[in-house]
């Protein structure tokens, strides 16, 4: 449950100290494609077993023939008002890309930057309270970190994890014929955008909440079943940009049946209302020449399958013989709105399909 923190009356809303709130902070997938082109040149030693090849989710390092490293940072600035609720959020979502490699955390180190001048410490010890408090849901401690004085609230974590060398679970493993799952619904971004534009009704609020603040703890699980060939989890590219990243690391095409897509409710009325971020957009300006819709699919569905995801779902890419292990594992880690959505073809035209209602 959120515990709700009253915003001191000389303090401003968190998310109006921002200019993009969680994951639709992240740098639009054209820019960044740009931004890292040539990195990936540098001396790479064989016990780095996931760089940046295929812009995974974590980096995994073997340490010796059982155990691998795997390592990774994520922070943003807030995609809510209360401080407590923005730091679980926050943690929920560095966690994930562990958990999305198939490993189990170990410890974490906090990244804040805070405006000192315009925040009081009370406001910011509650956004290091609410991290802390899904660290010791996750059973790991927060063993240190890093703080500067910042223009813009910013939050998050260096998370740290191990997994077997043989059970890490890339994105760019799927195999034709394979059935893709998604763990949690879609339109966060969408609920945000409502929040920061006062209309999003309480129970909005916690159901948004309750999305980005479960942990993704069915990765190991599913990382250990045989069947599972490729693992990542939806966050600020949306559904869209994940299921690209998917389709092109391992040459196919991934085809996805929006029917079956499950979402938050009241989400499609927002966006059919023009209630959406600003990411949307961006994310499909980046890469909506890859991707093939149906003629008749309304905008507000284009805006769902664009739309930026905080502490999103795992996306799976696993054999179709064991879409009923994936599913049991999901619904024993907690994940009731987990759907199969799509499946795994050749290449074809483009690399992502989205199928229209039958």
């Amino acid at each position: 449950m959120s515990e709700k923190t009253a915003t001191p009356d000389n303090e401003p809303r968190l998310t109006s100290l921002s200019h993009g709130g969680g994951c639709g902070c992240k740098i639009a997938p054209g820019v960044l494609s740009g931004i890292l082109r040539g990195t990936g040149a540098m001396p790479i030693p064989p016990e780095l077993l996931v760089g940046i090849e295929t812009s995974d989710d974590a980096a995994v390092y073997r340490l010796n023939d059982s155990q691998a490293l795997v390592a990774t940072t994520d922070f943003f600035m807030p995609i809510v008002d209360d401080p407590f609720d923005f730091g679980r959020i926050a943690a929920a979502n560095a966690l994930s890309d562990v958990y999305a490699m198939g490993g189990t955390p170990i410890m974490a180190l906090a990244l804040v930057g805070m405006p000192i001048s315009v925040l009081s410490t009370a406001t910011i010890g509650r956004i290091l309270e609410g991290g802390a408090s899904i660290c010791r849901e996750a059973g790991i401690p927060i063993a240190g970190g890093h703080t500067i004085d910042s223009v813009e609230p910013i939050y998050g974590l260096v998370a740290l994890g191990l997994v077997h060398p043989d059970r890490i679970k890339r994105n760019a493993s799927a195999q034709v014929g394979d059935v893709l799952v998604l763990g949690k619904p879609l339109g966060v971004g969408v609920l945000s955008a409502a929040l920061k534009k006062n209309q999003l009704p309480a129970s909005g609020y916690e159901r948004m909440i309750a999305n980005t603040t479960q942990l993704n703890v069915a990765g190991p699980a599913l990382a250990a079943l045989p069947g599972v060939h490729a693992m990542t989890d939806v966050t600020g590219f949306a559904l869209a940009g994940h299921a690209l990243e998917l389709a092109r690391g391992a040459k196919v095409t991934a085809q996805i049946d929006w029917p079956a897509i499950p979402l938050l409710p009241g989400v499609r009325d927002l966006a059919s209302q023009g209630i959406i971020t600003g990411a949307s957009g961006r994310n499909w300006a980046a890469y909506g020449h890859e991707v093939t819709l149906p003629e008749d699919f309304a905008d507000a569905d284009r805006a769902l399958l664009t739309d930026p995801q905080t502490s999103g779902g795992l996306l799976v890419s696993c054999s179709a013989s064991s879409v009923d292990e994936v599913m049991a594992v999901f619904r024993q880690s907690g994940f009731a709105d987990a759907a199969v959505i799509g499946k795994v073809l050749p290449a074809g035209d483009r690399p992502l399909v989205v199928k229209p209602a039958a």
